[in-house]
């Protein structure tokens, strides 16, 4: 049978049209491959599970919530568990051998830990470092939260990406300072490479596999690079992490000579008596994937990840002095990334340290970016998660992101606490940022809402994070009635 004459020309062999039509076939399809590169490189992330450990008995993201919006202050007097805070305090920051404070944000328990879940020796647990075992139970807690078992993960492109402090090496001091105790253990137990490593050597995870450490930026940083992964299909699914335990009193007599810390304890953002920083604990954990494979798999969307970025101070007028160019460079650069216009950001989780210098120079750089006056744009309120639970250091920025995240799901803000009077070199007039100095409501509107995350290293990476809310969920499928069955007896009812 002969071929229908009326056969669409684009449906020739290309042999068979002319120079003009296969150039202009080849455009289109290079124009296509061009639209859908652009479009996977700018894919929003989907933040489909949050598990997180912070002091005060923040033990999960719901409990976390409670706290926030209660005002709680998780800062207390050194345990003695970790050190005779008494022996060792003296209010003059140059005594020599001494702490200036003996203050600090600590979690319980952290000695508890049950290898047999993991199926680890009693022993090889014993030479952990403290920070492996907690970043396990918040990772497991985490994946628990995006409906993930484990055994689904096995041998899967899942990346782990974990930020860490490299002052937080206190076990690691504490086992080489005892020569003989020294085993077959130690080095794993208390490398930092082993926190992510481990993780993926238990649950079997194929994708990359990293510990970051940018000092106080490493957990954001971390989360930046899980986006990247994932937006280069290297990676499917990302567990992004940051964690921090103070088991010695080695840092905090450093920062003591350079006298950071704050001589009440208290981290008082954008105060006009803030005056440092106090030490903190915990371990925060998101899973992310991609947007479009969490709306096909019908995930729980907690938020959005639309953009981020990072950079680095480069010569500024001291090593760990903040950058205000840098600082408005990152948020810029991560605005970019997430295609959203500056007015479009209602909330800014900030870096918040409480120190006389850093405060005025992020105020600075966010008034000339999502501050600044807009037609029609609302107020941008400024918080910050070290009033509550002072300085995380390696899990700093993922504190604020989680918090980030649930106040886009509850649809408020916290108050800052530790605030009475303005740093008279902070200038919030002409801008539209607030403080949040009380509960301020964040509903929802016709635009969707947008909030930042800022986490800047003292190394001078700093990083930032876009996150919008997450697109409302599917209205329930048709149910079917059912019949009742009729059979006498007992039934299975799956929760």
């Amino acid at each position: 049978m002969s071929a229908p004459t009326n056969a669409p020309e684009t449906a020739q062999a290309p042999a068979a049209l002319s120079p003009l039509k296969r150039a202009l076939l080849a455009v289109q399809e290079m124009r296509g491959r061009i639209e859908r590169m652009e479009r996977e490189r700018a894919e929003p992330l989907a933040v489909v599970g949050m598990g997180c450990r912070f002091p005060g008995g923040a033990d999960d993201p719901d409990r976390f919530w409670e706290l926030l919006r209660e005002g709680f202050d998780a800062v207390r007097e050194i345990p003695a568990d970790r050190w005779d805070a008494d022996a060792l305090y003296d209010a003059d920051p140059d005594a020599a051998g001494k702490l200036s404070t003996r203050w600090g944000a600590f979690l319980d328990g952290v000695d508890r830990f049950d290898p047999d879940f993991w199926g680890i020796a009693p022993r090889e647990a014993a030479r952990m470092d403290p920070q492996q075992r907690i970043l396990l139970e918040v990772a497991w807690r985490a994946l628990e939260d995006a409906g993930l078992p484990a055994e689904r993960l096995a041998g899967s492109r899942t990346g782990v990406f974990v930020g860490a402090h490299n002052h937080s090496t206190d076990y690691a001091r504490m086992q080489f300072a005892d020569p003989e105790g020294v085993d077959t253990y130690t080095g794993t137990g208390t490398s930092h490479a082993v926190l992510a490593g481990r993780l993926a050597y238990l649950l079997d995870l194929r994708g990359p596999s990293v510990c970051v450490d940018t000092a106080c930026s490493s957990s954001l940083v971390a989360v930046h690079l899980a986006c990247r992964s994932l937006r280069e299909r290297e990676s499917d699914l990302a567990v992004a992490a940051g964690v921090n335990l103070i088991l010695a009193p080695d840092f905090t007599l450093a920062a003591t000579r350079m006298k950071m810390l704050s001589a009440d304890g208290r981290c008082k953002t954008f105060d006009a008596a803030a005056d440092g920083i106090v030490r903190g604990e915990g371990c925060g954990v998101v899973v992310l994937k991609r947007l479009s494979d969490a709306l096909r798999d019908g995930d729980r969307i907690r938020a959005v990840i639309r953009g981020s970025a990072i950079n680095q101070d480069g010569h500024t007028n001291g090593l760990t002095a903040p950058s205000g160019l840098a600082q408005r460079e990152v948020v810029r650069a991560a605005l970019a990334d997430a295609r959203l216009e500056p007015w479009r950001v209602g909330y800014v989780e900030t870096h918040g340290t409480g120190t006389a210098l850093g405060d005025p120079i992020e105020v600075e750089a966010l008034a000339e970016t999502v501050g600044a006056p807009a037609e029609g744009a609302g107020p941008c309120v400024l918080g910050a998660v070290k009033t509550n639970l002072g300085h995380t250091e390696g899990a700093a920025g993922i504190a604020g992101l989680v918090k980030a995240v649930l106040c886009l799901e509850r649809g408020e803000v916290p108050t800052n606490l530790h605030f009475g009077a303005l740093n008279p070199h902070v200038a919030l007039g002409g801008t539209r940022l607030e403080l949040a100095c009380g509960p301020r409501p964040w509903p929802r509107g016709s635009a969707t809402r947008v909030a930042g995350v800022s986490s800047f290293g003292w190394s001078g990476t700093n990083a930032h994070l876009v996150l919008e809310e997450a697109p409302e969920p599917a209205g329930p499928a048709a149910v079917q009635e059912v019949e009742p069955r009729k059979e006498a007896g007992a039934v299975l009812l799956p929760v």
